[in-house]
């Protein structure tokens, strides 16, 4: 059963697991569970997803209860009067503030994107990135004495696939778990060393004008246990309030 962490008469959203898919992918197509096919039938209600995580990513989900409350908070979307933060766990000490802006070329998969535009500019793409936390572990890798992490929040401006792996990559800072714009040898070592397998990348809140109520709505999610004691682990607090 899916975590449900708002819920209004137009909205719901869920604290979406670690490597659950959001619909169907022609990329996925042994995948028999997906997000909006598990709420639908946890409410008994069609649901309406109006923005999207990656499958590794997990956080705040928000679905609509309705096309034109999916219609009406995809317009919200469009203004920006929408913030999304998201943590994530990266290799190195990151700086304490940053803004990357810097275009991406649209990532276009074989068989989904067969039929996409492969001489499209790159698109605009802004983050702004803030270290919370630093350790140091006294284990040499490579050719480093010790092996070193950061806890960042990003605010993402603009909503490219994999934005902010991609845009953490592009500063020497990987997030650890990402197979794709990531460093391998990191993620190995990762998961020897703290038993877990996972992209470290965590959609901990969503804030947007509610459309119907004009009030601020913030949907916040949990990190989980596991990640609190990495938490632990790297010296850092471990409590979800800590990273709220």
């Amino acid at each position: 059963m899916l975590e449900i962490i708002y819920q209004d008469e137009n909205y719901v959203a869920i604290n979406k697991p670690s490597g659950l898919l959001v619909h169907r992918s022609l990329l996925d197509k042994r995948e028999t569970q997906f997000a909006v096919q598990m709420l639908r039938d946890q409410l008994g209600q069609h649901v309406f997803p109006v923005h999207r995580l990656d499958r590794p990513t997990s956080g705040v989900l928000l679905f609509a209860l309705s096309s034109e409350a999916a219609r009406d908070m995809n317009q919200v979307f469009i203004d920006g009067n929408i913030e999304k933060r998201y943590l994530a766990l990266v290799r190195g000490f990151a700086p304490d503030s940053t803004f990357v802006d810097r275009p991406l070329k649209e990532e276009l998969d074989k068989i989904a994107d067969k039929l996409a535009d492969k001489d499209k500019a790159p698109q605009e793409a802004q983050t702004q990135i803030n270290c919370i936390h630093q350790a140091s572990l006294p284990i040499p890798f490579g050719k480093y004495p010790t092996i070193r992490y950061s806890l960042v929040e990003c605010f993402p401006k603009t909503g490219r696939k994999h934005q902010i792996r991609r845009h953490l990559n592009y500063l020497a800072h990987p997030i650890i778990g990402d197979v794709n714009h990531g460093d391998n040898k990191q993620n190995h070592f990762f998961i020897e060393h703290f038993d877990y397998r996972r992209l470290m990348l965590f959609a901990s809140s969503l804030k947007f004008i509610h459309p119907y109520t004009q009030e601020t709505v913030t949907i916040k999610a949990k990190l989980g246990e596991q990640m609190l004691d990495i938490c632990a682990q790297l010296g850092w607090p471990n409590q979800e309030k800590d990273y709220e």
